[in-house]
């Protein structure tokens, strides 16, 4: 069920951020779905506050990727064409290889625990089929992999690309299998990451986001396959240089 807005209390801070806050939170959550409309004066009432504070909120949002500007037609929440989602995964497969091999050679033995920790309760979700559990402690455990790098910047980046696929990580676990096929990934990455091992960690988490991939197409897809690792570096056989699934034209943003 769709929950109304509530502005977040601003505190210290200006108003423009509190609304920032509450509508980020509402995109990543799905109150506010991919190609919704966000008109200003809709949102100022909603949020009791005036246009002003609105606008700028959709900048940053927009900044950030959340939000869509489109000239002389307004604002609209990000949809993922599936180029974008090629592109978002691929983006992951880097960063997240690269966060699972610092953290091969950074991690302390307290976060191997959380991690093991996580594993449990990933497979007592996966057991009960509760995909909106394992959607939670998905996200705890790679938010832990990427504490564990010790990277500022890498934390910071991986951190703000997790919010904006909320969405896809929602949908990929929802898919048939996925959440046992998930936790035999997770089991692999964290004996990697504990071996210290770093190229095996990159490895596996290479490999978890690619299969990731691979099962949301064939959910969402089935036309447009994976041919797994293979030759092509496990890149998905519906994407090539030819600029297809590119989403709409008409302006709006494309949406899977």
């Amino acid at each position: 069920m769709r929950r109304p807005l509530s502005l977040k209390p601003a505190y210290s801070q200006p108003l423009w951020e509190a609304v920032y806050r509450t509508l980020r939170e509402a995109i990543v959550l799905g109150d506010l779905p991919p190609g919704e409309r966000l008109a200003e004066q809709k949102l100022a009432e909603a949020l009791g506050a005036s246009r002003t504070p609105v606008r700028e909120a959709l900048r940053r949002l927009a900044l950030e990727g959340f939000v869509v500007l489109v000239p002389r037609r307004g604002a609209y929440v990000a949809g993922v064409s599936l180029k974008d989602m090629h592109d978002i995964f691929e983006l992951r497969m880097a960063l997240e290889g690269l966060a699972a091999s610092l953290a091969a050679r950074r991690i302390t033995k307290e976060e191997i625990a959380v991690l093991d920790s996580s594993v449990l309760a990933f497979k007592a979700a996966a057991e009960a089929g509760d995909a909106d559990q394992a959607i939670g402690v998905d996200s705890y455990f790679h938010t832990t992999i990427y504490t564990a790098s010790r990277n500022r910047r890498l934390i910071q980046i991986l951190g703000n690309l997790s919010d904006q696929i909320q969405g896809l990580r929602m949908r990929s676990l929802s898919a048939p299998n996925r959440l046992k096929d998930s936790l035999n990934e997770h089991r692999r990455l964290v004996a990697a990451i504990a071996s210290g091992d770093s190229v095996a960690a990159r490895d596996a988490a290479e490999e978890h986001i690619m299969l990731a991939e691979a099962s949301l197409l064939q959910d969402q897809h089935p036309s447009i396959g994976c041919s797994g690792r293979g030759e092509s570096g496990g890149r998905c056989s519906g994407f090539g240089g030819s600029g297809k699934h590119q989403g709409t034209s008409s302006g709006e943003p494309g949406t899977l």
